[in-house]
Parts: structure tokens; C-alpha cells; sequence
């Protein structure tokens, strides 16, 4: 009786595509879900680099007309800026998951041959601060003054540098990637993203009292000691 058995038992085949589906699962979606993942990290590293870009250019570009000065930025123009940064990025949430810092590159007042962060505005929840120099920092790796340039120098030197008279707007965003299905899959936990303009016309640089904006209009300065999604 049992000998009849198991030789039908191994000559029967009619479940033989199920089982073989049954141990390809786990393989083809595990493939599946990796796919997808990569591919909204991919999305959101793009968006991100875009935006740091966009913040770039119109940071170079910004600034009051005159025809007895030259164009003056304002803390409102700035404020704007970053204002609608957090509404391109949309679902993304960049300012409740991340940090935009803005720094403007210039080249040192004494004729140093060395450049300078003249101010810095940030805005957003992550606690980070400049990942390539600090305002009023004199010493160490966050010194923001008697600076041969501004950003990454491994694994290959990318550091910008300011034109004589001008400025450069160097453009940091960090974003905690929110994950589509698990964190491991996706390449990292952070994107880092950076972006620079050299600013296109004679620009009035010296500001308030010398800070290099101005603010007329008495608004609130996005400073980098706050930590704020709004």
C-alpha cells in the first residue's frame, strides 16, 4: 500500500508550477520592491539637486534695482526664496525633513588672496549646519574666513572660488530620505546635495551695517541657529 503511494506521489507533476512559484516569489518581488525604492531615491536625489541649482541661480540673480546704487538683496527677497524652495518640493517635505543653507563666497576684504562667507541664511528642521565653513568661524575645519574656497575637497577638490569685486552663492541642502518601503534599500539615509552661481551683476555687498543684506521692510532673518519647518 505504501510502495503504490509513493511512487504516484513521485510521478505526479500537476503541482509542480505552483511550488516552483511558491519559492520564486519572495526572489521576484524582493527584486520588485528593490527596483522601486532605488527609483524613488533616484527621484528625490534629482528634485533635491535641482532645487539646491534653482536656489543657486536665483540667488545670483536676485537683488533691488537702482539707478543711483547698485542691486541690494533684502532679507524678504531671501525669505521668498526659500519660501517657495519647500513648496517645489511638495510631498518631499524639505524643510520638515532637511536644512537649505545659503552662504554668499567673497573674496577677503584685505586683499588676502583668500575668500570669505560674508552671511549665511538657513531654513529647516534638520539640525545641521555648513558642511564647508561657518560665518564667524576663525579656526578649524568650520572657519569661514581666510578660506581658499568653498565645498568638497575629496575625493577630488571642488572647491569654488570668488571673482575680484563679485560673489559666489553656494547653495547646501541635507535631506533625510523618507523611504518608499524599507531604509535599507535605499543607497543611504541622507541626501546631500550642493549647487554654487557666481552672482551676475555688480552687486551693493555690503548691506546693513556690512552683514551684506538689506532689510528694509524689518523681516525676520532666516538664521541658522533656528531649526524650523516653518
Amino acid at each position: 500500500m505504501i510502495r503504490p503511494f509513493l511512487r504516484r506521489l513521485r510521478d505526479e507533476t500537476s503541482g509542480l508550477a505552483i511550488v516552483e512559484f511558491a519559492l520564486a516569489t519572495p526572489i521576484v518581488l524582493s527584486v520588485v520592491l528593490a527596483g522601486l525604492e532605488l527609483t524613488n531615491f533616484t527621484i528625490a536625489k534629482m528634485r533635491m539637486s535641482q532645487l539646491a541649482l534653482q536656489l543657486a541661480d536665483n540667488g545670483s540673480r536676485i537683488g533691488t534695482n537702482s539707478l543711483l546704487t547698485d542691486p541690494q538683496i533684502s532679507e524678504s527677497q531671501i525669505n521668498d526664496m526659500l519660501t517657495g524652495a519647500n513648496l517645489q518640493s511638495g510631498s518631499l517635505s524639505l524643510f520638515a525633513r532637511g536644512r537649505i543653507i545659503i552662504s554668499s563666497l567673497e573674496p577677503d576684504p584685505n586683499n588676502t588672496g583668500k575668500y570669505y562667507i560674508h552671511w549665511q541664511r538657513c531654513r529647516g528642521a534638520k539640525n545641521v549646519q555648513s558642511s564647508y565653513g561657518k560665518v564667524g568661524v576663525t579656526s578649524g575645519v568650520d572657519k569661514g574666513v581666510n578660506m581658499t574656497g568653498m565645498g568638497p575637497t575629496t575625493p577630488t577638490n571642488r572647491q569654488v572660488t570668488a571673482p575680484t569685486g563679485g560673489g559666489v552663492i553656494y547653495v547646501e541642502i541635507q535631506y533625510d530620505y523618507k523611504p518608499l518601503v524599507f531604509q535599507r534599500l535605499a543607497p543611504t539615509n541622507t541626501i546631500r546635495e550642493v549647487a554654487a552661481m557666481t552672482v551676475r551683476d555688480k552687486r551693493d555687498f555690503s548691506g546693513n551695517g556690512g552683514v551684506g543684506i538689506y532689510n528694509v521692510e524689518a523681516a525676520t532673518a532666516s538664521s541658522c541657529s533656528t531649526f524650523s519647518a516653518t
